[in-house]
């Protein structure tokens, strides 16, 4: 936003200079309230004092050739830190309307269009709102030629074609004053339309839409790769070769005239927007001679037959199909101990894994149900040559083999029927001929001797397996005890690895070596791996989609859409006030809802909008002027500020589309009684909430066709649902055992099904205090420049020769 005379907090050096010109032709006029005046009434502010000799040096101005005692004595203010609404004070003890005037008399720009990312078709809308003291009219520019019949405030670009590429800017026009607002750019990409791509929004979450293409090259050769992607504020990029960012190579077109063969390598690109980062898929370049070579004394090959053999053996490394990742924390157990750790786990966790490409969905607090409708969905992701991994951190036990992961409203104790078999999802993911499948889990491992069953589950010999236990068989986890952001020991230790190109079983044997170091755990909790991986299969390994089936086309479209925010949108109410409301994702299914206020009529004193009667889903803290406040310690950073926050989790639960009222409420400086307006806005079913994980389980749910003896589906013991246990009211029951916590770190995720022993020490682990909720983790907001928008800016300003910029 433009600095102008309304922002009250600014330093009066730092007002437009055509508004200062204003103020000091009032106050040099030598009358009873001119700056002497000004001079005196500061004078009686000890932190603007004023002495006699800067009031001398302020009258000598007068002996200058345009010299102004104001302008003068207004430099010494603002260097003391006076501020726009400290002057505005003096100038009304001093009674001088004609210089308060001129402080209200700028134009002052409310909303400044924003960079956009968009696919050729769709809609772009670039706005710019601004208020002055008489009305408001605007002009935009395509560069420095006129946008034909621009006028309104909104310029809409519908469908907007490849031509209207460019950097656009808005001129403000009130009275004899103007102003112009910051540049936007619109980049339009040129995709063939495809089933549900048409219908990706503009802003929301990042997505890459046009992906680089492999090539194989000879010396001479020029290389071309191009990255796209749909994103608001326009997403920046950054391209990498064999892991090393580029030097210069920040545009998402990528060009080398002439290839030499030191350019042959993997190349990926980086792309970022709103904090948020993702990757496009890794390609690789290969670049031979031109020259023709031979196999051996006899054979000789051609270009052709060299690059053919170069693309054979480019694919000995080992590469996915897709990347798919489910992450669950569960915290708030009904029946059970509390956790903290889960949910900073599964933020960290689901930044890094989307770095490496994967698609993450991350969920907390998940009943049994909705962990089984969760792990169908995954499950359907899944197809031939896809890396599938599986976090999940909670309360958890093993018993023969078999770990049981614990949802959040078990009973206590808890048995099988009550749980998710871990080996039971395994072997569906199996029948799917993944390229890997990797769980991480972050529970504990002790038996819970009130579980008689003894599984037999069948898995097939396949040697992409990996496990990764937090902890030995028969062993507790831990989460550290502190009052800050903090992971559990397992995540603390492998969040610093898992970006590593290494095999997966090398990286988690680094992590178990430097877990073995920790001292707080020494001797109690070790990190344990079993695999049955044959290749060097990483994490890191380049994604080259192969030739899926429709179905699974189907899914990984149906999970874009489960992960698109609603649009921000702007309300505007009769009375003449409009209020922009945006959107942030926490998790998949945490929502956060920010409003703002972002004009209002002069003659209305004051307005505040509330949120109100939210469907399904009515949070106890709501409408707060932080997002801490909320909860929302994790995305504090990275919101607008000055707005009402409200923290939407669980919206697996939503039924329905979430409706909910603005309500508006407002004084005006003629009435004694306040005024009341509102709005409804339906936002449909944002993120996963599409997915409609709340529905019982399914007859034909994939874990209940999993053919085993005593499945969860299968057991006698039925498996009370979440409404069930509502309806019921279960009582929070603690575990028969007392359960206290060491001084500095806590069993986490045990298996509290009314056994167990808990862990003593005399260890002392100090960790530096934060002020936050540990049940936050951190992150995201858009940076509007580009490279380029200061030099369009530049030749702009030079073109526009008739006007005299303030």
């Amino acid at each position: 936003m433009s600095q102008d005379s309304h922002d009250s907090s600014l330093n009066i050096n730092f007002l437009k200079e055509s508004v200062l010109r204003r103020l000091c032709e009032c106050l040099d006029k030598a009358n009873n309230k001119g700056w002497r005046k000004l001079g005196e009434t500061v004078n009686t502010d000890r932190r603007f004092k004023v002495s006699l000799d800067d009031m001398e040096m302020c009258s000598l101005k007068v002996l200058e050739v345009e010299g102004s005692p104001s302008r003068t004595l207004l430099r010494l203010m603002g260097d003391r830190g006076c501020t726009l609404s400290n002057l505005l004070e003096f100038l009304k003890i001093m009674g001088h309307t004609e210089a308060i005037q001129c402080l209200k008399s700028g134009i002052q720009i409310l909303v400044q269009p924003q960079s956009v990312a968009v696919i050729a078709g769709h809609s772009v809308r670039l706005s710019c709102y601004a208020a002055g003291t008489s009305t408001v009219q605007y002009q935009w520019f395509k560069a420095k030629e006129e946008v034909p019949g621009s006028f309104s405030p909104d310029l809409l670009l519908s469908p907007v074609q490849l031509q209207d590429a460019g950097f656009y800017i808005c001129r403000v026009n009130c009275g004899e004053s103007f102003d112009f607002s910051q540049w936007a750019q619109v980049d339009v990409l040129d995709v063939i339309p495809s089933y549900g791509l048409m219908s990706l929004p503009s802003e929301g979450r990042l997505r890459v839409v046009i992906q680089p293409k492999p090539q194989s090259l000879v010396v001479g050769d020029a290389l071309y790769l191009e990255c796209g992607a749909v994103g608001k504020p326009l997403p920046h990029f950054q391209w990498y070769r064999n892991g090393v960012p580029l030097k210069n190579a920040t545009k998402r077109k990528f060009t080398i005239s002439y290839v030499s063969l030191e350019h042959q390598g993997r190349y990926r690109c980086e792309i970022s927007c709103n904090n948020e980062r993702t990757w496009s898929n890794e390609v690789a370049i290969l670049v031979g001679p031109r020259t023709s070579f031979k196999f051996s004394g006899a054979t000789e090959c051609s270009e052709d037959d060299f690059l053919a053999f170069g693309q054979i053996n480019s694919l000995e490394k080992p590469y996915a199909t897709d990347k798919v990742a489910l992450l669950i924390g569960n915290m708030s157990y009904q029946n059970h101990p509390q956790l903290k750790a889960p949910m900073v786990d599964v933020y960290d966790l689901t930044n890094l894994l989307r770095q490496l490409n994967f698609k993450v969905v991350s969920l907390l607090d998940l009943t049994e149900s909705e962990m089984r409708n969760a792990v169908e969905e995954f499950l359907s992701l899944l197809h031939k040559g896809v890396y599938g991994l599986l976090y999940y951190a909670g309360h958890g036990y093993e018993n023969f083999g078999n770990s049981f992961m614990v949802p959040v409203d078990a009973p206590n104790p808890y048995r099988s029927a009550n749980c998710l078999c871990v080996q039971s999802i395994l072997k569906l993911m199996q029948e799917k001929e993944t390229g890997l499948n990797v769980f991480l889990l972050d529970m504990c491992r002790k038996r819970n001797f009130h579980d008689k069953d003894m599984r037999n589950v069948m898995l097939k010999v396949t040697a992409n397996i990996v496990f990764g236990y937090a902890t030995c068989q028969d062993a507790e986890a831990f989460e550290l005890s502190s009052s800050g952001l903090t992971n559990g020991v397992f995540i603390k230790f492998l969040k610093g690895r898992l970006l590593e190109d290494e095999k997966i079983t090398v990286l988690l044997d680094r992590v178990a070596e430097d877990m073995g170091q920790f001292d707080p755990t020494k001797g109690k909790q070790a990190l344990e791996i079993r695999s049955s991986l044959s290749e060097r299969r990483s994490l890191t390994d380049p994604i080259l989609p192969g030739d899926c089936s429709d179905v699974a086309q189907a899914h990984n479209l149906l999970w874009a859409k489960a992960h698109e925010l609603p649009e921000s949108m702007t309300l505007d109410f009769d009375c003449g006030v409009q209020i922009k409301m945006g959107f942030a994702a926490e998790f998949s299914n945490v929502l956060i809802i920010y409003t703002n206020i972002v004009k209002k009529p002069e003659e209305m004193s004051t307005c505040q909008a509330h949120l109100i009667n939210l469907s399904d889903l009515d949070p106890k803290v709501m409408n707060k002027e932080t997002p801490e406040e909320t909860g929302s310690y994790l995305l504090s950073g990275s919101l607008p500020q000055h707005c009402l926050y409200t923290r939407l989790s669980s919206l697996q639960k939503l039924k329905e589309n979430l409706v909910f009222t603005v309500c508006l409420q407002a004084e005006f400086t003629s009435l004694e009684e306040q005024v009341q307006w509102t709005k409804e806005v339906d936002i449909g079913k944002p993120l996963i909430a599409k997915l409609d994980l709340h529905r019982p389980t399914r007859r034909n749910s994939c874990q209940q066709t999993c053919l085993m003896p005593h499945s969860p589906c299968s057991s006698p013991s039925p498996s009370p649902g979440a409404e069930r246990l509502l309806l019921q009211q279960i009582p929070f029951l603690q575990p028969p055992h007392s359960n206290p916590y060491l001084n500095v770190y806590e069993p986490l995720h045990g298996a509290v099904g009314g056994f167990g022993n808990t862990l003593h020490g005399d260890y002392e682990y100090h960790y530096e205090e934060s002020p936050y909720s540990p049940y936050r983790p951190l992150p995201s907001v858009p940076i509007e420049t580009t490279d380029d928008i200061e030099d369009v800016q530049n030749k702009f300003m030079n073109s526009l020769h008739l006007y005299n910029l303030p």
